[in-house]
This record gives structure tokens, C-alpha cells and sequence, in this order.
């Protein structure tokens, strides 16, 4: 399989190719593979376009939707059958920007089109030059199930009309550099939106309730607003600099699920300039109160001495839990480890404490892979799990847990 690597000495072999042959254009070239890496990355395009143990870009993972049904995600590699390497620059462009690929194709929205139409048609073509350096792939991707009427796809005509898509917009010259670039990595390429924002009837991003929090597979998908109780108001510059570009933060826990993935393969690509746009633009967003996502923690004293032995949720947690997380919550190994502060232990009814219970969780890092397993199968019942979350919730969190052996029977269910 290529490494992640493979790509950037493809294209920089072409480049010097180039180079003996037309030193101008090889020059403007190279620049242009170079800055569609860099988008591609920002977009988080590996991960979508990945099947779980695939070949990165061949397409295959699937998207469960409740009440619509499975999506695939297409093969986007330069192969020209099974992947985009038939396509013309323009039609790759109207695809990513419009949600119409080649045949009058309209894409579902599952592709976030509304929010890459955000970039210009010059950025997404240099996307196109990087994805062009990838070894092709001749993986076909499998048919989509979708339940009637989302299966016709003549429909999205009329969902583009009441949903999109926007398009790109000037600087605000009443705001600052920083928050211009911000706006544009939060709305546009990293279409933070499309997890962190509520659905309409429709399907559609509402608008009331912007970056306010949703469920996506499962997971809570945090409240990025300035609230200081459910959002990010509480976070320090720094604290929130270190989680978009690590997935770690000391006092707020590390990412994980669908969070983890945008963190190992985009966010932490991105240079630190930008991180700090984002951070800018994201202290702008007015606050906005999300129940679910609030949640008080307290910091248990540190010691093994302090871990309760006396119900059976805190002994399971003892033999299962503390040998990476410890009785206080400080990790033993990797500062990953860490859990004290973080919302997941408690918000939403424990919601990402039980997926990580039962789903697991794993994060690409630049000291290698940071890895959660899951306690399925390993001899622990659901009443076992139910029993470790409820625990975890009372002794890190003020949380009541309800009904926690539902919520892990949930978890195993979710897409």
C-alpha cells in the first residue's frame, strides 16, 4: 500500500521531470500540486474517500443515513474508469463546487459541495493537479441503497434550490486579515458546519442554529460557539490552537470518532498561521446555548488511593480503565491518555464516553498512532459497560447517568 508520503515524491519527481524540460512551467506547476496537497488536506478528502483498511482516495466508505439510507463515497483517484482520471478540469471543479458531475450527475449532499463552494475555481483545480499525482486505483465503488424518494437524484435539483450551493464571497473589510482567512478554512474547505450544525426537514444546515452541535454517526458533535457553558467561550486561545492541531488539549480531553479522523489526516497539516484564523474566526461566533453539550467536570485528587472501590462501576473501572487513564484521569503513558475536563465524559447522557466504549477510537498523530480500544468482546457485558460509563460520569463529571445500558445497546447499533 503507498504510504502517505507516496504522493508528494510522485509529484515531485514529475516536477524536476518538468523542470530539464520547461523550467517555468514545471515551477508554476509543482506550486500548483504543492497547494492542492495543502487543500485537499484542509477538505479532509482522504477520509471521507476511504474505506475502513482501503487505499487512500479509492473510494468505498459508507455512509449510513438515518431515513435515507447507505451512500458510498466514489473513487477519486487519477484511474480513468473507476476513478476521475477521464474527467476534464471542469467538470472535476463543477463537481466539487456545484454537486454535478459529468453526465449532469447531481451528487448528495453526503459530498459537501455547499460549503467547497466557498473556494475559487483556481484552488479547486490545483486540488485536482495534486489528486492526478495519486497512484490509480481500480477499486469500484459499491452502488448506493438509498430508500425512495432520495434515490432519485433528479430530486437534489430542487434540494440545491432550497439549500445551496453558496459560493465564494469577498473579505469582510471590517474584519481582520486573520478572521477573513478563518471564515474561509471553518466555512469553506473544513466545512465544520456540516457535523457541527443541526439539520433542517430538508436535510439542510439550520442556519439558526450554526456550529450550535448534532449528532453525526452516532457521536456528538460539539458546540463550537462562544457560549462559555456548552461552547468553546471557556477555552483559552491556546487550549483551542493545541486541539485543532494535535486532537489534545490539558483540561479538555482528546478528540475522538469522526473528530479523531479530521484531526489526524487535515487539521494537523495545517500550518499554524492558519490554525490561529480558525481559533480568530471561531471566537467571533455568537454564543449559542446547546443543553446536550453542557456538562459541569470536577477533578478528582490525584492518587490511587482516591479511586472508590465501593460500587461495581468503580472497581470495573480499576481493573479495566486506570491502567492508562488513572484513578485521577492523568494518563499514564501519552498525555492522550489524559481525560479529566473533557465534556465527553459527561455531556449529552455520556453519549462519546459510551462510543468510545464500545466503538473505540484511533487518531494518526506526528509521534504515531494514538489508539482507544474497544471493550467489545473482551469479556465485558453491556451491563458491565453501562456500569464503567455511569462511574466515569459521577467521579469526573457532576452528570447523572440514565439508563446507561440502553445507551451502550445504542452505541452498537450506530452507523
Amino acid at each position: 500500500m503507498p504510504t502517505r508520503h507516496t504522493p508528494y515524491l510522485l509529484g515531485l519527481l514529475a516536477g524536476v521531470a518538468l523542470l530539464a524540460a520547461n523550467p517555468a512551467h514545471a515551477a508554476t506547476s509543482a506550486a500548483n500540486v504543492e497547494n492542492g496537497r495543502y487543500l485537499a488536506r484542509a477538505a479532509d478528502c482522504e477520509v471521507c474517500h476511504t474505506a475502513e483498511g482501503g487505499t487512500p482516495y479509492a473510494g468505498g466508505r459508507a455512509f449510513n443515513l438515518p431515513g435515507i439510507g447507505v451512500i458510498y463515497s466514489p473513487n477519486i483517484t487519477p484511474d480513468k474508469a473507476a476513478g476521475i482520471g477521464a474527467w476534464t478540469d471542469q467538470q472535476f471543479v463543477d463537481a466539487v463546487r456545484k454537486g454535478i458531475s459529468p453526465g449532469w450527475k447531481h451528487l448528495y449532499p453526503a459530498m459537501p459541495y455547499p460549503a467547497y463552494a466557498r473556494m475559487t475555481d483556481a484552488q479547486v483545480r490545483d486540488m485536482r493537479a495534486y489528486l492526478a499525482t495519486l497512484p490509480p486505483s481500480s477499486n469500484k465503488t459499491p452502488d448506493n441503497r438509498l430508500k425512495f424518494p432520495f434515490s432519485i437524484r433528479s430530486f437534489m435539483v430542487f434540494w440545491n434550490v432550497l439549500n445551496g450551493p453558496a459560493s465564494t464571497y469577498p473579505d469582510d473589510p471590517d474584519k481582520s486579515a486573520e478572521w477573513n482567512r478563518g471564515r474561509y478554512l471553518v466555512e469553506g474547505p473544513g466545512h465544520c458546519g456540516d457535523c457541527h450544525t443541526p439539520r433542517t426537514f430538508s436535510f439542510g444546515l439550520d442556519s439558526s442554529k450554526t456550529l450550535g452541535g448534532s449528532v453525526v454517526n452516532g457521536w456528538r458533535a460539539y458546540n463550537l460557539t462562544s457560549d462559555k457553558q456548552s461552547g468553546l467561550g471557556a477555552w483559552t486561545d491556546e487550549e483551542l490552537a493545541q486541539y485543532l492541531s494535535t486532537g489534545h488539549a490539558d483540561g479538555h480531553g482528546t478528540a475522538s470518532g469522526d473528530m479523531a479522523d479530521v484531526i489526524g489526516h487535515s487539521l494537523r497539516y495545517l500550518n499554524a498561521q492558519d490554525i490561529h484564523a480558525m481559533v480568530v474566526y471561531l471566537r467571533s461566533i455568537p454564543p449559542l446555548h446547546t443543553a446536550a453539550d453542557t456538562v459541569e467536570t470536577r477533578t478528582p485528587a490525584a492518587g490511587d488511593a482516591t479511586l472508590p472501590q465501593n460500587t461495581r462501576g468503580a472497581r470495573l473501572y480499576a481493573s479495566a480503565c486506570a491502567g492508562c487513564h488513572m484513578p485521577d484521569g492523568t494518563g499514564r503513558q501519552s498525555s492522550f491518555a489524559t481525560i479529566t475536563g473533557a465534556r465527553s465524559l459527561g455531556a449529552d447522557n455520556g453519549r462519546n464516553l459510551v462510543q468510545v466504549l464500545v466503538q473505540g477510537s484511533g487518531m494518526q498523530t506526528a509521534t504515531g498512532v494514538q489508539i482507544m480500544p474497544h471493550f467489545i468482546g473482551g469479556g465485558l457485558s453491556d451491563h458491565d459497560l453501562a456500569d464503567i460509563a455511569s462511574f466515569v460520569m459521577t467521579h469526573f463529571t457532576t452528570a447523572t447517568p440514565t439508563n446507561m445500558e440502553r445507551a451502550v445497546q445504542n452505541a452498537r447499533q450506530a452507523p
